[in-house]
């Protein structure tokens, strides 16, 4: 795995792991905005971004616009950002998407980190402006990474097999279903087809083909009610029956579905995702002190 936990070879992580694992660590600190960035990684990358929401942030302290502040709760689920007041989730950062994370090492208050978004897939950076305990959260953030990486490989990462199976069978499943449905439809052409035959005055059975439309579709109608001809005998011969409509599916038994609770849960791209976060964690996150500022950022705003 290629990480760069270089800040804590000689530091020993701030929490206990329970801390992160069964709770979370919650920060308060001002939200500077986020902004694209064309790569992952890289001190320039997030000195660039800073000086971009610098500038913005001036501009809108111009205009009477205050920085909203935000609750950061960092946890081996990831980084939430929250509403302070009313709790509300604003971004909701998973770690094996977030990449890199630094804070300035002149100017305390100061940190950001790049992470990948989960619907455009592109990297985005994320500043902000704490109580001038910048570096003890990007260190929660690395510990909090690093035990989210174990836990993968503990239980996640021996599971990922099994569960991509799982993904392979609700995508199977889905198959099946698409075909019997096909199956169904042509077994009520067929059934319309023989509801529609004639009896010849011979006594033998002919089947009259159904009209077609323009698109060569057989029409949906009625069968027209059949009237028994007398055999040789005298006796009048049984009246046709009609095939029992298929009470549940082709083979009379419901769709095979293992699932309880619902193919929300296990999505046919699982396997997609479980790769995604095996590709995430495998980059690493690189944990860097830098220097952002061009000039500090007054607090007041």
């Amino acid at each position: 795995m290629n990480r760069a936990f270089n800040r804590k070879k000689d530091k020993s992580w701030m929490h206990t792991p329970e801390a992160l694992a069964k709770h979370y660590i919650a920060y308060n600190a001002k939200f500077l905005g986020n902004t694209e960035v064309d790569q992952p990684k890289g001190t320039e990358v997030v000195k660039d971004a800073v000086r971009k929401l610098k500038f913005q942030r001036h501009i809108k302290k111009s205009e009477g616009q205050k920085i909203p502040k935000v609750e950061l709760q960092i946890s081996i689920y990831g980084v939430k950002l929250l509403d302070p007041k009313t709790k509300d989730v604003q971004y909701n950062c998973q770690l094996h998407r977030i990449s890199f994370c630094a804070d300035d090492k002149t100017d305390k208050r100061i940190f950001t980190f790049i992470c990948k978004d989960s619907e455009s897939n592109k990297h985005l950076c994320y500043v902000f402006d704490s109580e001038k305990c910048a570096e003890e959260i990007t260190l929660t953030i690395g510990q909090a990474f690093d035990l989210a990486y174990k836990k993968f490989l503990e239980s996640g990462g021996k599971d990922v097999e099994t569960r991509k199976q799982i993904g392979g069978l609700q995508k199977r499943i889905q198959e099946l279903e698409t075909e019997n449905s096909e199956l169904k439809k042509q077994l009520q052409v067929l059934e319309q087809q023989l509801m529609i035959a004639q009896v010849t005055p011979a006594g033998s059975i002919s089947l009259k083909s159904p009209p077609t439309d323009v698109f060569d579709m057989v029409p949906f109608s009625p069968a027209p009610p059949l009237t028994p001809i007398p055999a040789s005998n005298g006796t009048p011969p049984p009246p046709p029956t009609r095939p029992a409509e298929p009470r549940k599916d082709l083979f009379g038994a419901e769709p095979f579905d293992p699932f309880t609770c619902g193919a929300a849960d296990f999505p046919p791209d699982i396997q997609s995702k479980l790769d995604e976060m095996q590709e995430g964690f495998k980059m690493g996150l690189t944990l860097e002190g830098t220097v952002f500022s061009l000039d500090p950022l007054d607090s007041r705003c």
